[in-house]
């Protein structure tokens, strides 16, 4: 029987550095097209039915003795190699429990910072798919912003903390993965909100997510300050906490900014965009830590495992807002568009309440990469 490694396991070595080899045993275009990914992670793609009639090809890329991590769709073929590696002499394999299936539901909690007020904002990182979302905790009560569909992992994160619930946030309709923000508010007795240029054709009850409307979490001193900044969804809105973290949700990354077209509206979207980034955003405080809902590259993850940056620094070194011309900004951001994430039509079904897949049917329509940037 071979030996396993956990997706939290495998998660601390991404996040701490640590050198881990893969073997990959999925088809070539499921791997060129999302892969297990990290500063000190070496990955080999051998497909599954390669190594059916042996695995002696793979002594010529890894030796016997090296550790090696077997990844493939679901966990049950990895387990075979990993096994088949073994009687051929192979003395350190794990095959990874479940595998690119529960490595993009992985959720590894990092602590941003202390708030005023005694407070605490936590950022919950899905290695597999570059989602991130937050939880603003203060007193006895929390606030979480764009959760994904695994919401058993906030809840209990919330136990162990000691806290309820209160309030969870969407800082827009999402595309690429099914928001946990509505089933979380039901469990927890909390309060959804969405801001409402983004939820006319929602099928269920939300509270508006308005500039102007703040939301208190615990301590007064914490509010969660709602900013109109469209661009990559008519509504979106970002946050400020505690007057120094801008969550930014899609409209601004580490190293790129929000793409306009997900809802098929490139061409009339792309001018609020530049319109916040270019004037909503730069009107801030150049000190404001920006908290993005995503990140595209694993060299946007810091020390400590957590994606962040300050405001006036992006301003300096992020390509998407260096373009002065309002042409050539037009022209890179329509122009220079990644593929649209998977079923992201049915997706933003699910999120307007229009779909209700079952949790397996959920799970298939968000396997693959984060392709909410544009890189210019």
């Amino acid at each position: 029987m071979s030996q396993s490694i956990t997706t939290k396991e495998l998660a601390r070595r991404v996040v701490n550095r640590e050198d881990t080899w893969i073997l990959d045993v999925r088809n070539t275009d499921e791997f060129d097209d999302w892969k297990i990914e990290g500063d000190s992670v070496h990955v080999i793609n051998e497909p599954y039915f390669n190594l059916l009639d042996g695995v002696e090809t793979l002594t010529e890329k890894i030796s016997k003795d090296q550790e090696i991590i077997v990844v493939c769709a679901k966990g049950g073929s990895s387990q075979m190699v990993a096994e088949l590696m073994e009687e051929a002499g192979f003395t350190n394999v794990y095959d990874l429990e479940g595998g690119m299936k529960a490595w993009s539901e992985h959720l590894e909690p990092v602590k941003i910072a202390d708030l005023n007020g005694g407070g605490s904002l936590y950022q919950f990182a899905r290695l597999g798919k570059g989602c991130l979302s937050y939880m603003a905790i203060s007193e006895n009560e929390a606030t979480v912003i764009d959760a994904n569909r695994m919401t058993d992992v906030y809840e209990r994160f919330a136990e162990e903390k000691g806290v309820t619930i209160k309030h969870t946030i969407d800082t827009h309709l999402h595309a690429d993965h099914i928001s946990g923000g509505r089933q979380l508010a039901e469990h927890t007795g909390g309060t959804y909100h969405l801001p409402p240029k983004d939820a006319g054709d929602v099928t269920f009850d939300y509270k508006p997510l308005d500039e102007g409307n703040d939301i208190t979490v615990g301590n007064t001193t914490i509010k969660v300050q709602p900013l109109y900044s469209p661009g990559h969804t008519i509504g979106s809105t970002s946050l400020i906490i505690d007057d120094q973290y801008l969550l930014t949700g899609d409209i601004l990354f580490v190293k790129s900014i929000g793409r306009p077209d997900l809802a098929g509206k490139a061409d009339d979207w792309v001018g609020d965009l530049r319109e916040t980034l270019y004037s909503r955003y730069k009107a801030l405080s150049d000190d404001l830590v920006v908290l993005p809902a995503h990140y595209s590259f694993v060299e946007e993850l810091g020390e400590d495992g957590s994606v962040k940056a300050r405001l006036g620094d992006l301003y300096q070194r992020n390509e998407g807002l260096q373009v002065d011309d309002e042409q050539a900004f037009r022209t890179m951001v329509t122009e220079n568009l990644p593929p649209q994430p998977n079923e992201y039509e049915n997706i933003r079904q699910t999120n307007m309440g229009k779909m209700n897949p079952e949790d397996e049917k959920q799970r298939e329509m968000e396997i693959g990469p984060n392709r909410c940037a544009v890189h210019g």
